[in-house]
């Protein structure tokens, strides 16, 4: 099974690229869903959060309260370094236990949606890493006109993560979301060719337990019982040597 690592920065488009690999029925991991999760009330990761950040980010009924958190770590580097500490190992796991999941199921393909892909170091799990970019000037309107902020606050958050430029200079990988959605329709539909492999690849490096437990049962089934009436012949001609 080939892993694929998705990732960009908010406001580039990685949601909506995720979306359209949907569409064509590439079976995705969304961090930022198993981020939620992990943090529910009576979670690990929801009480470590509460241990470094206290109850003035809680709400009343043991949930966090995202807006007020989100104030505390955009703008303290350091703060935002003790979140990702109490939230990835959990994420990891759970999105690592979902890929084996598909693996069981004989997938030829996963794609990881992943925000934070080389910040965290998912990008070492995976073959292949995926970008998805707009110019700095683009990020920033859309991220304005998306959570109704001002373009301070839009370039506070963009600063809090990897430049997008540094994120291309590591990819393997990049979509370019600057234009129209029909651009960015066409660009998808190349990057499913370019991770796809072909049925006969598939086959021989990817395919999955259960066709590997088939096959063996169909052998086990055809010739254990020659093996073993095989087995029983020289047995009993070694016995009526020896007698």
């Amino acid at each position: 099974m080939k892993l694929i690592g998705l990732t960009g920065g908010i406001a580039s488009g990685k949601s909506t690229v995720s979306r359209l690999l949907q569409e064509h029925e590439i079976p995705i991991i969304d961090a930022d869903k198993i981020a939620r999760q992990v943090v529910e009330p009576g979670r690990s990761a929801n009480k470590l959060i509460r241990k470094h950040f206290g109850d003035d980010v809680f709400l009343p009924d043991g949930n966090i309260d995202r807006p007020k958190l989100g104030q505390v770590i955009f703008g303290d580097p350091a703060k935002r370094k003790v979140l990702n500490q109490c939230t990835h190992p959990a994420v990891r796991k759970e999105m690592l236990k979902q890929a084996f999941l598909y693996w069981i199921k004989g997938a030829d393909v996963v794609v990881l949606d992943v925000p934070l892909l080389f910040e965290s170091g998912m990008d070492k799990l995976v073959g292949t890493t995926v970008v998805v970019y707009c110019s700095e000037v683009l990020q920033l309107q859309r991220l304005m006109k998306r959570d109704g902020i001002n373009e301070d606050a839009a370039a506070q958050r963009i600063r809090s993560q990897m430049a997008l430029n540094d994120k291309v200079s590591k990819a393997d990988v990049v979509i370019d979301n600057s234009s129209d959605i029909s651009q960015l329709q066409a660009q998808v539909k190349n990057l499913i060719q370019r991770i796809r492999p072909s049925t006969l690849t598939w086959m021989l490096e990817y395919v999955g337990p259960p066709a590997i437990i088939a096959g063996l049962a169909v052998v086990a089934k055809l010739y254990l019982p020659r093996a073993l009436l095989y087995l029983g012949d020289v047995i009993a001609k070694k016995r009526a040597g020896l007698a």
